[in-house]
């Protein structure tokens, strides 16, 4: 029972997942398009300043997810799952990144997603990176909220102290970044540490041995992300089943290399290391991030953050 209850849950809630039809670039030289990986599969996780007043993703989005100039991708995360699924490697991408964003020059990493959307972003992160993006994943701060409250808040530990935020707190918390030491450094570990700290909240027994919480859980999951339409309703249950043993703790954190921030422009932009950065590009795209991180100092996040 409890098994055929669970299968009917998966297999109703990815069919209720919203999908976003055109957001792989087109019309890209053959010379750009990176090769598919060597193993595992690619996600490109965005976190939406929508600034709007209406939801933009997930089921219940009532204006369009993406307008020219009226959102920026504040957070930007390449997720890799390896093809053994023995974990997964999240790695944030700065949204000050000083890059190549084709057809406009030299720009903030995060005008990407405010210019072309989706498909432009994908674009220059694929270029930057090599890797190929095989699946996007879209959030916007209605969403975020929405979900955070949904499990009731999280616990985070915060200058030593413990603190019980809700989707709001919780969404200043990840968006700080002035006061920080490290800025835009450790606002992307403080997005990685709330990430961590929802998803044990989430994957812990007693979220799924409720069903009354269980139904809200996964009814505000799939009522405010959207993906890809090429990521169907099997692909979706064939990603869950296939990562079903991977904990929190099996999820490896880090920060995309950068030699430090620096101005440009007029704009205080954060420089990508041009050589620790392709050397991690090259261990995804060959699925072999952890040989990677056994001989690489990387950024990663620790057990709390600033």
């Amino acid at each position: 029972m409890v098994g055929g209850s669970a299968w009917w849950a998966v297999d109703h809630y990815t069919g209720k997942v919203d999908r976003i039809s055109g957001v792989f670039p087109t019309k890209v030289p053959a010379a750009a398009q990176p090769a598919p990986s060597e193993g595992g599969q690619t996600f490109l996780l965005v976190g939406v300043d929508s600034r709007s007043a209406l939801p933009t993703t997930g089921r219940d989005a009532k204006a369009p997810e993406w307008k020219y100039g009226a959102q920026r991708s504040d957070t930007m995360m390449l997720v890799h799952l390896p093809a053994d699924h023995s974990g997964a490697y999240v790695v944030s991408l700065p949204r000050d990144a000083w890059v190549d964003i084709p057809g406009h020059g030299k720009a903030k990493l995060n005008a990407a997603f405010s210019w072309g959307g989706p498909p432009l972003l994908i674009d220059t992160v694929q270029r930057l990176t090599k890797v190929r993006v095989d699946h996007l994943a879209v959030i916007d701060w209605d969403g975020f909220k929405k979900l955070t409250d949904s499990v009731g808040g999280v616990d985070l530990v915060v200058d030593g102290a413990d603190r019980h935020m809700n989707g709001t707190q919780a969404l200043v918390y990840v968006r700080e970044r002035y006061h920080l030491a490290r800025g835009d450094f450790d606002r992307t570990h403080r997005q990685q540490y709330f990430l961590r700290t929802l998803l044990a909240k989430v994957m812990r027994p007693s979220t799924f041995s409720n069903p009354v919480k269980a139904t809200e859980v996964l009814d505000d999951l799939t009522a405010a992300v959207s993906v890809d339409d090429r990521l169907g309703d099997g692909d979706l249950r064939d990603l869950l089943w296939d990562n079903k043993e991977v904990r929190p703790g099996d999820i490896v954190f880090m920060n995309a290399p950068a030699k430090g921030t620096g101005m440009i422009s007029g704009q205080s932009v954060v420089l990508l290391d041009s050589v620790a950065g392709p050397q991690l590009w090259r261990a995804m795209r060959e699925d072999a991030l952890d040989d990677y991180l056994q001989s690489h100092d990387a950024d990663r996040l620790g057990a709390t953050t600033p």
